[in-house]
């Protein structure tokens, strides 16, 4: 049966300045530099291997990620980490040929090349860093995030009854009112900082879709039901690549420098199956193979939204030494405190229709602590004991009522 795959690529649904805006004839594009490549092919890798996981772990459900907004989100976390939480880290990401100062570095240029290549779509990219009040953080990690991801870094007090609020303002704000809310009311008392990615994305189709062709039909879900649905009807010349196994129509937005791959399985390969398939060497073949083909597309119109928290997936994935109170090491952000990561949760929303995309992610990664030191404030009338610990014989006591030097 032949199924729709829903996902974001890599580098593909991300987000944008107002939309149509520019000049109308494309300008060149900058060669990316050898950083960049390395940074875009870990960002590849990282993202495929991601779905895969998240997806299996719900093989029949609507999935929508984006691997971007991840791996932005715990960039700026492995400029805490330390020791063997650091390697776990950047392992995990596809960071390992790398130095952290060719991580940043390459981050910070391509996230300017994404948002500056088609100023016919919409992108925005968006960081922060929210620490607990009080709660000292090392000034190098501050400068880095800032730096080299744009990063906002707020203190702000956690305990309040509108902390939350304040944090989730912004991601609606940098994602349009399209995630709501990224951090849960009341903030635990544990946690000591969140460190926050917001992407959105809106583009036009280079060819939009006539909406007068749209029809009613019918959609084969997983379980062999059918779903009402309004399918897109388009006609025309497409890039398009077939095998044994599927079928794949690259779409563009804009200018053609962001586009949507849908990918079909064949009828007797399975999702899993495709997925299993999907890896980058496959993705780069795949895309290379693609030719302009005279065709008709039919395509469903759709709207979701996706939450998933990806503790368990990136722990799979080799990072599971971040998540141990016992064995993280992110002395980069506080030498004093013993801090790990304690959830990293990750919010998605997407719009496809004749005129286009809009998509939209939201990541957040919380940092606890295995226990927060204990504040007395000696404020108030107290009394005091000088004694000798090995007898026990108390040598002095009185009480304080009015200090006076």
């Amino acid at each position: 049966m032949k199924r729709l795959v829903l996902f974001v690529l890599p580098l593909m649904l991300l987000s944008c300045k107002e939309e149509s805006t520019g000049p109308e004839t494309p300008t060149p594009v900058r060669p990316i530099s050898s950083g960049e490549a390395a940074v875009a092919r870990a960002n590849t890798g990282f993202g495929f291997t991601l779905f895969r996981s998240v997806a299996g772990a719900a093989p029949e459900d609507n999935v929508f990620i984006s691997p971007l907004s991840v791996s932005l989100a715990l960039g700026m976390t492995v400029n805490g980490a330390a020791g063997e939480t650091w390697t776990g880290m950047r392992q995990t990401l596809g960071f390992d040929a790398l130095s952290q100062e060719e991580i940043n570095e390459s981050f910070r240029t391509l996230i300017e090349l994404l948002q500056g290549i088609d100023p016919k779509v919409r992108l925005d990219i968006a960081n922060s860093v929210w620490s607990r009040e009080g709660f000292a953080v090392e000034q190098a990690f501050i400068d880095s995030n800032s730096k080299y991801f744009g990063a906002d870094t707020r203190s702000i007090d956690f305990s309040r009854s509108d902390a939350a609020d304040i944090i989730n303002a912004w991601v609606s704000q940098k994602t349009q009112g399209r995630i709501d809310d990224i951090v849960a009311a009341p903030i635990p008392d544990l946690v000591m900082m969140y460190l926050i990615n917001a992407v959105y994305f809106k583009g036009s189709w280079t060819e939009r879709f006539d909406t007068e062709k749209t029809r009613d039909d019918l959609f084969i879900t997983p379980d062999g039901g059918r779903k009402a649905v309004r399918m897109m009807n388009r006609s025309g010349m497409m890039r398009y690549h077939a095998d044994e196994r599927m079928e794949i129509a690259d779409l563009p937005y804009g200018w053609d420098r962001y586009s949507m791959a849908i990918v079909l399985p064949r009828s007797g390969v399975t999702l899993a199956q495709l997925r299993d398939a999907m890896t980058s060497e496959a993705w780069s073949g795949w895309l290379a193979a693609l030719t302009d083909t005279e065709m008709d597309l039919q395509l469903p119109r759709f709207t979701m939204e996706y939450e998933v928290g990806l503790n368990e997936m990136l722990k799979g994935m080799g990072m599971e030494r971040a998540f141990d109170p016992d064995r993280a090491d992110f002395s980069g952000i506080n030498r004093d405190r013993k801090l790990y990561i304690t959830n990293v949760k990750h919010k998605t929303f997407v719009q496809v229709s004749e005129e286009g995309t809009e998509a939209a992610a939201a990541t957040s990664v919380e940092m606890g602590t295995t226990s927060i030191p204990p504040l007395m404030r000696v404020d108030h009338p107290f009394i005091f004991v000088i004694h000798e610990k090995n007898s026990g014989a108390i040598l002095f006591i009185g009480q304080v009522t009015n200090p006076d030097e």
